[in-house]
């Protein structure tokens, strides 16, 4: 069977969401050097980013009935739109002069909205353009272009700031979301159509797809441990790198180990079609446990990164599988409400291990935090397994649907 690389309407999509992701993580540096040179204080930076993040959490659900109910290549085309807008505002003020403070919290805020409305299209694209037999190969394809941005996001972002200045990084990200917007109008989706109803009419019928699979919500609660816990070792483990496993090296390293896990574990995934995958990929995420208890005790900084650099690919593993099953075994006038209430358990969980992993270390030590984050990680994800459903579902391999037409032009 060809690779689904092969097939035009999924070779945009792929080329625009690669770019994107590539500006992306060209930002987080870009904009700790604004915010640094625009007020001097960490408190501002930590504003901006809740500027993003809030609206993206609160309007995550709306997103995805939006998405179901129209045709999701449109509402990721406007939301790219809006999200070129206000990249594009920002490098314009940083290349003029240093921006006020408002203005970056402002364009924060537009861009963590038009977010909330554009993650949940991201399975229902995949699902609309490629044939089920082949969205495994599609999915890990697309984690492992991730994997690969997240390797050259930070290393171009350097020569930007070094070069031309963070502004630039600002523009470069608002020209990859312009470029994805002109792929998605080239291409058609296959959609389903939806029966009109009440917003909170369809948000009750997107939690109750989420209630009704014991494998979706006990995983929903493993994930969202995951990323509470991943939350507290980013938080608490540079200090205890540099102080006590050797210095800022250290910790550089476990972060490059992370990302090639990251990428090893989605190129696997692209090979690899486990019978149970959904009980497979979660048993995978407990590792995560490892550095976590690890870091706990200072143990010497290679196990340090080793177990960190499995960890992560178990989580590079676990993506493109777990989005396979999603779009296999839920409907498809459901796939974005449900994909929804994913990213906001995911996406909740890490601001709360923000917050309480340093009150925790002040409290006791950081010892404490990390190790509690070990054994809530390990609870959550080895707990999924008495699911029966976890135990039992596995990857269907349906017959081939007819092929997506591929006129270039926009879906009716």
């Amino acid at each position: 069977m060809a690779h689904p690389l092969r097939q035009r309407a999924f070779r945009l999509l792929f080329i625009g969401r690669t770019l994107s992701s590539l500006g992306d993580f060209v930002i987080p540096a870009a904009l700790a050097i604004a915010v640094h040179h625009a007020t001097g204080s960490s408190g501002a930076l930590a504003l901006v980013l809740a500027c993003a993040m809030v609206p993206r959490l609160v309007l995550l659900p709306l997103g995805g009935v939006l998405a179901d109910r129209h045709d999701p290549r449109l509402v990721a085309l406007a939301a790219d739109v809006v999200r070129c807008a206000a990249q594009v505002f920002v490098g314009c003020l940083l290349i003029a002069g240093d921006p006020a403070l408002a203005y970056l919290a402002v364009a924060s805020a537009v861009g963590g909205i038009a977010s909330a409305f554009a993650i949940p299209t991201t399975s229902p694209l995949v699902a609309g353009v490629v044939d089920a037999p082949q969205r495994q190969a599609a999915n890990a394809a697309t984690a492992i272009a991730n994997g690969v941005t997240r390797l050259a996001g930070p290393a171009l972002a350097g020569v930007l700031i070094l070069s031309v200045g963070a502004g630039w990084a600002f523009v470069l990200d608002g020209a990859t979301f312009a470029v994805s917007a002109v792929l998605l109008a080239a291409i058609r989706v296959r959609r389903v159509p939806v029966e009109r109803r009440t917003l909170l009419a369809d948000l009750a019928a997107g939690w109750a797809e989420v209630r009704s699979r014991d494998w979706y919500w006990t995983s929903l609660i493993a994930h969202a441990a995951w990323n509470g816990v991943a939350a507290v070792l980013i938080t608490l483990g540079p200090a205890i790198a540099v102080d006590r496993l050797g210095g800022d090296a250290t910790w550089v390293l476990v972060l490059e180990a992370g990302a090639v896990g990251l990428l090893l574990g989605s190129l696997v995934a692209s090979r690899v079609r486990p019978r149970r995958p959904v009980l497979v990929a979660n048993l995978g995420l407990a590792t995560y446990a490892l550095p976590l208890a690890l870091l706990a005790f200072a143990a010497p900084a290679p196990a340090v990164i080793g177990s960190y650099g499995l960890a992560m690919a178990a989580l590079g593993f676990l993506n493109p599988v777990w989005e396979t099953v999603v779009q296999a075994e839920i409907p498809p006038q459901a796939l974005a409400r449900v994909s929804s209430y994913d990213w906001l358990c995911s996406l909740a969980a890490t601001p709360v291990g923000y917050a309480l992993a340093p009150l925790a270390a002040a409290a006791w030590s950081p010892q404490a935090p990390l190790l509690v984050a070990a054994v809530v990680v390990a609870v959550a994800c080895l707990g999924t397994v008495l699911a029966p459903g976890v135990r039992r579902i596995g990857l269907p391999v349906p017959a081939p649907a007819p092929a997506a037409p591929e006129p270039v032009g926009a879906a009716r």
